[in-house]
């Protein structure tokens, strides 16, 4: 099969290089272009992109498929099949015709659930206990397309970021196998169910702030929802913010929410129920540090609160 490959973090990275590794061709790799990243605000090549050069493949970097240009380059392809894993732009109905078997979409969701950008971490946040990875037919509607391929994968205490990273290791040989059915012609795609339906939005900053007025589990969903990114964080007295990295919840009900209990060890900070040992926290302006050792350094008093309910200056 002679293939065009889109996609961008390194999420798609395990399998382009599958793909690559493959009896099939990668004929044109399509990714967004360089990023600005650091202090220095340098521009970097998507991880997918550095992969693609590396290999010596033809590769296409575009914020968008609606050009007449990138259409007549992807046409000249002339390819068997196209495969999306994270690009991160939708491809208009014309350059998903191109491909004679059109386009296949590793997504990390149990389809219908959790259409859209941020699947793994709305499972996370909502306490699923089961999500799966889909690889399904691109359509014109968002993550709507029937499904050649479902693999159910357990939620344990990852953080977004850790389950994300598995899920794309194993979903490489997922989308191997649906490329080599469809050369075979024994690819078989399954309608999505009519119920269920969920939309999983991406997370914007505020999504991260932990309040410690709900539940800690709820407070520890959150966090691993964020992490690595936007990233979870509280507000301290004097509405400084505090970087939050993924804790451990545990059964009491001795803490109010934001009262803290400090001790040589640990940090824990009450919930409304509960309380979440803190791991790794990084105070304004500061790099990560364990909480028991910024606990050491600014002595907080015992009238001390995190969280709360978010005020305007907040």
């Amino acid at each position: 099969m002679r293939i065009i490959f889109a996609g961008t973090p390194d999420a798609a990275v395990p399998t382009l290089r599958a793909l690559l590794a493959s009896s099939h061709e990668v004929a044109l790799v399509i990714t967004r272009p360089p990023a600005r990243r650091g202090r220095g605000k340098t521009l970097y090549p998507s991880p997918v992109a550095e992969v693609a050069a590396r290999a010596g493949v033809e590769v296409a970097e575009t914020t968008t498929l609606k050009s007449t240009q990138i259409g007549e380059r992807i046409a000249a392809v002339d390819a068997d099949l196209g495969v999306v894993v994270a690009y991160g732009g939708l491809i208009p109905p014309a350059v998903l015709q191109m491909p004679t078997h059109g386009w296949v979409n590793l997504h990390f969701s149990d389809l219908p659930r959790w259409r859209g950008a941020a699947p793994v971490q709305w499972a996370i946040r909502e306490g699923d206990a089961t999500t799966a990875s889909c690889v399904f037919r691109l359509e014109e509607g968002l993550d709507t397309g029937d499904v050649y391929s479902r693999v159910e994968v357990r939620i344990g205490r990852e953080s977004a970021g850790e389950l994300l990273d598995a899920m794309a290791q194993a979903g490489a040989s997922q989308v191997l196998d649906v490329v080599d059915g469809l050369q075979a012609g024994t690819a078989v795609a399954v309608a999505q169910s009519e119920t269920g339906i969920t939309h999983a939005r991406r997370l914007e900053h505020a999504d991260g702030y932990v309040s410690f007025t709900r539940s800690a589990e709820e407070e520890d969903r959150i966090i691993r929802s964020v992490t690595p990114n936007p990233g979870a964080y509280t507000i301290l007295p004097g509405g400084t913010r505090m970087k939050l990295g993924v804790a451990t919840p545990v059964e009491r009900d001795d803490l109010e929410p934001g009262q803290l209990e400090i001790t040589k060890k640990q940090v824990s900070v009450g919930c409304s129920g509960g309380a979440l040992v803190l791991g790794q926290i990084a105070p304004a302006g500061k790099s990560w540090m364990d909480a028991a050792a910024w606990a050491r350094g600014a002595r907080p008093d015992d009238t001390m609160r995190f969280g709360g309910v978010m005020g305007d200056g907040q």
